[in-house]
């Protein structure tokens, strides 16, 4: 009885915690939004035609209230976005693309390696754009979030806006759960405020267009502040002792400065050039340290992270040919590139754990794998894809 009841009061507990669940009326809310979007300039027509037949994707609250409690270390984390199997995927789309790109480039004065880096980073070059209906995840995050519905209020007009505009259709407006879509990655009110033309056909699409998401992702970065010829930074060797206190992305001062500290380059070489920049240290003062300037900046803007605007950078660094990071991070346990995940997955898969498709993607079940075989082999149970758990289900 008990392990039938459980579930049952699991169910009503969600109900009492999420009432418009329980009582609200879709339909009813979407007339509300109707109004809204008529006080916005979106004409009634516009709105039925895009939200007619639309039902709400209830799952959708499950991903926005039940963020994973595992936090991803930064090397696992760009182990992940910047490994060879990007950078040669990188490469064959900055090939095919390439006069694209460099139209990019010429027109808003952007480093098209850095518009590829965000291209490869926000969907791995097209592959990942994500397959959620966008009025349907923006309306029900509008009527049955659980916070921000009047962000995804706003969004879901924007994304109104974009279809009554004739940029794209409805349907052919799919993304992630929250919202953002195309080759990289724009928010809808971001669209509205960005995303330019670039196949000269009088439309902005960066869902079926990759000259308008280039040109519309170059746009963005030249906005928010890029510097044509200016680098983003470079990995650099701090002296010992090196104050950690003095780091930090918003703290720069002169390049001199930090070379009559005792900083330079990571192969030794004297920094060089008459621009300020800041020092971030992602993993402390024993790990990879970096030399950052406004363009880091323009890059971290997309999605406030360090840790995704260094991601950009050394992928954008890896296109060019330029090495990847040199210092070791602090880990005795390294950490596995997407091949070696899938890998990963395939040897769990052969000793019965059932994680679902070998895809390199790291979700629950492939960590409550991991977590059964780091306590098999005498690890704290974190359910990390690393070395030695690798090593492990090898051996």
């Amino acid at each position: 009885m008990t392990r039938f009841l459980a579930p049952m009061l699991l169910a009503l507990a969600a109900l009492a915690a999420t009432p418009a669940l329980a009582q609200g009326d879709f339909r009813s809310c979407l007339s509300g939004l109707r109004g809204q979007a008529a006080a916005r300039g979106i004409s009634a027509q516009a709105f039925d035609a895009a939200t007619r037949g639309v039902e709400p994707d209830l799952s959708i609250l499950d991903l926005m209230n039940n963020q994973p409690e595992f936090k991803t270390p930064i090397w696992d984390y760009l182990a992940a976005l910047v490994d060879d199997e990007r950078v040669q995927d990188g490469r064959a789309a900055m090939g095919r693309w390439g006069q694209a790109l460099a139209a990019a480039e010429a027109r808003f004065g952007v480093d098209r390696h850095a518009i590829a880096g965000v291209w490869g980073v926000e969907s791995n070059f097209g592959k990942d754009i994500g397959g959620r209906p966008l009025v349907q995840s923006l309306s029900t995050l509008s009527c049955y979030g659980t916070r921000r519905r009047d962000y995804f209020t706003g969004e879901l007009m924007a994304t109104l806006k974009i279809v009554q505009d004739g940029d794209m259709d409805a349907s052919a407006l799919r993304g992630s759960w929250a919202g953002a879509f195309g080759h990289t990655q724009f928010m809808p009110s971001t669209f509205q405020r960005l995303a330019v033309d670039g196949d000269g056909d009088g439309r902005r699409d960066i869902m079926a267009s990759v000259p308008d998401a280039v040109h519309s992702t170059a746009n963005f970065l030249k906005k928010a502040g890029w510097v044509n010829g200016l680098p983003w930074g470079y990995e650099v060797r701090l002296p010992q002792g090196f104050n950690a206190g003095l780091a930090g992305r918003k703290a720069k001062r002169a390049l001199s400065s930090w070379a009559a500290m005792g900083v330079t380059r990571i192969d030794g070489r004297p920094l060089q050039g008459d621009y300020a920049a800041g020092i971030i240290i992602p993993a402390g003062v024993n790990g990879p340290a970096f030399i950052v300037t406004r363009n880091f900046d323009a890059v971290y803007s997309y999605n406030a992270a360090e840790s995704y605007g260094l991601a950009i950078a050394l992928l954008g660094d890896r296109l060019k040919g330029l090495p990847g990071i040199r210092a070791a991070w602090p880990t005795d346990d390294p950490p596995l590139s997407r091949a070696q995940r899938r890998e990963l997955q395939q040897l769990l898969t052969s000793r019965g754990y059932d994680v679902g498709e070998p895809d390199g993607r790291i979700g629950s079940k492939t960590r409550e794998a991991i977590k059964d075989v780091e306590r098999r082999i005498g690890l704290e149970p974190r359910g990390r894809p690393g070395g030695k758990v690798l090593e492990a289900l090898r051996g």
